[in-house]
């Protein structure tokens, strides 16, 4: 499987504003037979790898984007060449092309931060994992809860009210608990280096029926708690997996090729910042090689918990991650449209492309196949050390 040449451009891929941001990202540099952390300027993709090791030694910088900015290096090409590298020539290392735009940092996400995923959430337990059951269950809990949920504020005494309420009429869940309670949801998706880039063939497992993309933001923070950036990303879900149980949650999220990030992170400057985050709408399209598509917007206007408050929770003196951390801050899509089988709902189906967008990050774009036919994850912490250490890069 490979998408088609024409998939994605320099038009298609960066922000609108173009490279008016400070965009870092990662590449495949094949002189070094490496991974470099890279600036996409006018001028093309530029290697920074002679200051700055790694992306997680540039988060570390007390002003990344100004340092970034003033960083040069050797140019790899352009964006349009390493696009299409990345498309046409994947696991070529003698040709330089773009990676996920993180290195060392472990990939954590926040489930349940919108109130129409939480709902979804609730079906899914209800339903077992059983998509064809899914559509009378949202009727049912639509005339339950109505729109009482769209003006709480989790872990609020109204919430709490709400909670009380609900568990006397036995309809409270574990659900409900982390999406109007004072405690977020927040799992682990990736380990380092295991995210796709734009470009890639992402995975879901061949035994799962029912599952979706999970168009989400993405914050890189430094070790200490500072947000320093953001990207796009793809936490792919496993609905029947976790359906079944909320323990099988592992199971339903990571798996060989289940997380995609990208294009670019755009790192917090003068044109980019938390609060274009919190307002930015992101928008998904998936086209199937059956003609089916679907298209659909996740407004951060509307998510339950800030941005900042899902990082409290995240990192603090009650956990620690010294090479930095990349937060996916939870997606309002859960696609129902039936695809094929009436009330049978969405899945996605292999040779399906997903366009992930939004105006100040650009577009991420990957397809979709099985993830135990996807290319495996075989360059880990290990590899890229002895690789730095081959080029002088460690101090």
């Amino acid at each position: 499987m490979a998408l088609p040449p024409h998939a994605i451009t320099t038009e298609t891929t960066l922000p609108d504003d173009g490279v008016a941001g400070t965009l870092l990202g990662r590449a495949w540099n094949p002189e070094a037979r490496g991974p470099s952390p890279v600036a996409v300027r006018d001028g093309g993709v530029v290697d920074v790898s002679g200051r700055f090791a790694t992306v997680s030694d540039l988060a570390e910088h007390e002003d990344p984007a100004r340092a970034l900015a003033e960083t040069d290096g050797a140019v790899l090409g352009t964006v349009e060449e390493l696009l299409a590298n990345t498309v046409s020539r994947p696991e070529d290392p003698a040709v330089p092309r773009l990676l996920a735009p993180v290195d060392l940092q472990p990939v954590k996400a926040a489930g349940v931060t919108f109130v129409v995923s939480m709902l979804e959430r609730l079906i899914e337990e209800r339903a077992l994992g059983n998509a064809g059951a899914a559509a009378e269950i949202r009727r049912e809990i639509g005339e339950l809860v109505g729109t009482d949920f769209t003006r709480l504020r989790p872990g609020s005494p109204e919430a709490a009210d709400l909670k009380k309420l609900l568990v006397e009429r036995g309809e409270w869940s574990q659900y409900l608990e982390v999406g109007i309670g004072p405690d977020a949801e927040i799992f682990t998706k990736a380990l380092p280096l295991s995210s796709l880039g734009t470009g890639s063939s992402a995975g879901v497992l061949r035994t799962s029926e029912w599952n979706n993309p999970e168009p989400e933001i993405a914050l890189l923070v430094s070790s200490t708690g500072r947000i320093v950036g953001a990207t796009l990303g793809n936490d792919i879900n496993l609905r029947d997996y976790e359906g079944r149980s909320a323990l099988l949650l592992p199971k339903a999220k990571d798996n060989n090729a289940s997380c995609v990030l990208g294009p670019f992170v755009r790192l917090f400057d003068a044109t980019f910042g938390l609060d274009d985050v919190r307002s930015t709408t992101v928008t998904l399209e998936v086209r199937g090689e059956d003609g089916f598509m679907l298209s659909g917007s996740s407004a951060h206007s509307e998510i339950s918990r800030d941005p900042a408050d899902l990082v409290e929770q995240l990192i603090g003196p009650h956990h620690q991650y010294p090479d930095g951390v990349v937060l996916m801050l939870g997606t309002m899509f859960a696609p129902v449209a039936d695809r094929g089988v009436p009330g049978g709902g969405f899945t996605h189906k292999e040779g399906d492309v997903v366009r992930i967008s939004a105006p100040g990050l650009g577009t991420l774009t990957h397809e979709i196949g099985f993830s135990e036919q996807c290319a495996p994850w075989s360059y880990g912490v290990t590899e890229l050390m002895r690789n730095l250490a081959a080029r002088g890069l460690l101090a």
